[in-house]
């Protein structure tokens, strides 16, 4: 009893819970201002699914207005089915909120449910201010779980690389929050793979152009986000405010801290128009997705993914994507799979992997043993070289594309031209070749480091799971509200 009592005593003073264990010092203290943040996302990826959505106040997420049951995303026409039903519930809570507002006292249970969720804040102000507030976030339950299935084959590899560079192995939880261990993820804002890197802050730690893009590579990217962290935590002092800033930006959240000193005081006052509901969430998201995915991870009906041994070595010189995958004896498609930083010119063959680059294969003894001796006829001294053109008047990107007869994205990606593909009169473009033409070799035999690392399986992005045909209904909020 007397244990019991010290633990809720130690919770109530921003000590940590943590696997059900009290714990004094952790480097991951749930704050008290943050703990309706981090049972909600406990809910959103433990509770509710992706058929789901969960009406809620965006600052105050401990008010939960009701749960959306959707029509599963693949049903033909759901998205606009869902689109109007949300619309309708978005509606129906804002004239009740409207109601309160005007001093109007609730007639029905609906309005005496949602009313009584604001107690002891009943004024006309706080109502107005919830209108504003209303948000719908989506169920992530089915995904979470594919996504700790998918985590087993990869982290094993990035608690390891935690440990030699003496960081929390709970930061290898991250790309629950991130991706959901789906190697292949796009976000709106351009940043992809497991960590969830853009191109900016992506290049500070690994080669992204036009022919290497490691934020695909699964040991790469979690060394470049374990470097990433590293330096966060180096310059803030603390955890919560690293991995907030791993969303909100290193920059942005020291001058929050030299504002307001500690974390609960940046989130409950720091304002900016970029530091919103994500940044202001993040931390807590992160704290919920590794108690969540802990739990799955004990559950004997949850079979993840295993980690396999593939070997690895460094190219000294340039070689062709083809001529590798041939002296290797394994086929394109599986060469292309064990290699995701690799662009499609260079699995295409218009480019040769470039000098430097990371290569992973199958780790057989016969592999193994092809490494060291990797004969001269494969290893180019030069790459295959890109003709020049220059923008002339009436050029745009699509036109010079169309008249080399190569694809715009590649135009795009080996001159850097973003996502409006932008030229300028004057400007020098590249134009990949469409061929290879080999070169001679630089040398005869390349000098390899090898080293063990899981298998990097490329996934697709979720589906998800179809569902009875059950019309959307409004859960009972006494059931439904975290």
């Amino acid at each position: 009893m007397r244990k019991r009592i010290t633990c809720l005593l130690l919770f109530f003073a921003t000590i940590v819970l943590i696997d059900g264990r009290c714990e004094a010092g952790s480097r991951f203290p749930i704050y008290r201002i943050i703990a309706p943040n981090v049972q909600f996302w406990e809910k959103i990826y433990g509770t509710y699914t992706s058929n789901q959505g969960v009406l809620h106040d965006k600052d105050d997420v401990s008010i939960i207005y009701g749960v959306i049951d959707f029509i599963p995303r693949r049903t033909p026409g759901a998205g606009k089915v869902n689109a109007q039903l949300e619309k309708m519930v978005r509606l129906r809570h804002k004239k009740m909120l409207e109601k309160f507002a005007d001093g109007k006292k609730p007639r029905t249970k609906e309005e005496e449910k949602v009313y009584a969720l604001f107690k002891g804040k009943q004024k006309a102000d706080v109502f107005r201010e919830a209108i504003k507030n209303l948000r719908v976030q989506t169920g992530l339950k089915d995904n979470f779980r594919k996504g700790v299935i998918r985590s087993g084959a990869y982290m094993p590899l990035i608690k390891k690389i935690m440990r030699a560079r003496n960081l929390p192995v709970e930061l290898a939880y991250l790309p629950h929050v991130e991706s959901s261990f789906n190697l292949n993820a796009h976000s709106k804002a351009a940043a992809v793979g497991l960590w969830q890197f853009t191109k900016y802050t992506g290049r500070e730690y690994m080669t992204i152009n036009e022919l290497v893009d490691e934020r695909f590579d699964v040991y790469l990217s979690s060394l470049a986000a374990a470097k990433f962290l590293q330096e966060n935590y180096r310059q803030l002092g603390s955890w919560p405010l690293a991995l907030t800033a791993y969303n909100y930006g290193r920059a942005g959240m020291v001058r929050a801290q030299k504002k307001w000193g500690t974390y609960p005081r940046i989130i409950k006052h720091h304002e900016t128009g970029i530091f919103k509901f994500a940044s202001k969430n993040f931390y807590a998201e992160f704290i919920a997705a590794v108690r969540v995915a802990r739990r799955l991870e004990n559950e004997r009906s949850l079979v993840k993914d295993r980690p396999w041994i593939n070997v690895t070595f460094r190219l000294r010189d340039y070689a062709s994507a083809s001529e590798l995958s041939e002296y290797f004896g394994i086929n394109a498609e599986e060469f292309e799979r064990l290699n995701p930083a690799l662009r499609d010119p260079v699995l295409e063959g218009r480019k040769y992997i470039p000098e430097g680059t990371l290569v992973r294969l199958p780790a057989t003894k016969r592999i193994r043993k092809q490494i060291k001796t990797i004969p001269s006829r494969l290893l180019y001294a030069q790459q295959i070289r890109d003709k020049e053109y220059r923008v002339r008047r009436g050029d745009t990107a699509l036109s010079v594309a169309k008249k080399y007869k190569v694809p715009l994205k590649e135009l795009i990606h080996a001159n850097d031209l973003g996502r409006k593909a932008t030229i300028r009169l004057g400007q020098k473009l590249k134009i990949p070749a469409p061929a290879v033409v080999k070169k001679k070799a630089k040398s005869s035999k390349e000098v390899v480091t090898l080293e063990a690392t899981p298998k990097e399986e490329k996934n697709t992005l979720p589906t998800l799971a179809d569902t009875s045909n059950r019309i959307l209904t409004l859960d009972k909020l006494s059931k439904r509200t975290p």
